[in-house]
């Protein structure tokens, strides 16, 4: 029978969509990067996805994050993102924690009741706790390296963190998984060299925060405050989404085309 999902089935395969159907998936970060993987993976058909994010939408993130509208600016992201993810596909089960993802917040979360990790947070401490967790409960995990300060967004690559170059942020998780004994890691990461931001302080947050009311973490708390543009989060966000998918149906998909 048709439905919304008739043209993916017809790529994939109906148990596929049915694997897809019963996964459960985590998203940490839910900002330009995780908010795009998000979507697709309600419009892919994920059965429950559990969002972690402690911050508010902002005026700023308008450019690039997909939840951030301006009726949503305010609110917490993780609350727009749910709203927008019952109009996709309503029978997706969706719990949302507000939370920023640290050591000190990780026993808030049991990772043996997922079936996928993404990691699209921007903090060192956080990613690796995230990916000895997921280790510790052996669950799958993608992590996303550096998107901000980059504008060729043709140049994102999956690869295993040891293989990755150039990145900062891959550079320090390497170091610092290689410490913990961690073999391999699958991000999404990107070779171009990051263009350093225009230090213009008419238009910076240090001197002009517009961070909600009420918000746990503002922009003068960051050593850095990145530049982003639409196209590059979300095509980190898009390509973590299509190597969850992949890797979810992966039997399924084999067993349809031996077929």
């Amino acid at each position: 029978m048709l439905d919304q999902y008739s043209r993916t089935q017809i790529l994939i395969g109906k148990a596929a969509v049915e694997k897809l159907r019963r996964s459960h998936v985590a998203v940490f970060g839910i900002g330009g990067v995780g908010g795009y993987a998000v979507e697709a993976l309600a419009r892919s058909g994920v059965g429950a996805l559990d969002l972690i994010d402690d911050d508010r939408v902002c005026l700023t993130n308008l450019n690039r994050q997909l939840f951030a509208t301006r009726k949503t600016v305010g609110r917490h992201k993780v609350d727009a993102a749910a709203e927008r993810i019952a109009e996709i596909e309503p029978r997706c089960a969706v719990r949302t924690y507000k939370t920023f993802y640290l050591p000190e917040t990780e026993k808030a979360f049991d990772f043996t009741q997922y079936d996928y990790i993404i990691d699209a947070i921007d903090t060192v401490s956080g990613k690796i706790a995230l990916v000895m967790n997921a280790r510790a409960a052996g669950t799958p995990i993608i992590s996303a390296m550096g998107a901000g300060n980059k504008l060729e967004a043709s140049l994102f690559e999956v690869a295993d963190i040891y293989e990755t170059s150039v990145c900062p942020l891959a550079r320090v998780m390497r170091r610092e998984l290689r410490k913990r004994g961690v073999e391999r890691l699958k991000v999404v990461y990107s070779k171009e060299k990051p263009t350093r931001p225009l230090e213009d302080m008419s238009i910076s947050c240090r001197s002009h925060c517009i961070c909600p009311p009420g918000a746990e973490r503002t922009c003068l708390q960051r050593r850095d405050i990145p530049g982003s543009m639409a196209f590059v989060p979300s095509v980190a966000g898009l390509i973590i989404a299509g190597e969850v998918v992949k890797d979810l149906t992966r039997p399924e998909r084999e067993s349809m085309e031996r077929t």
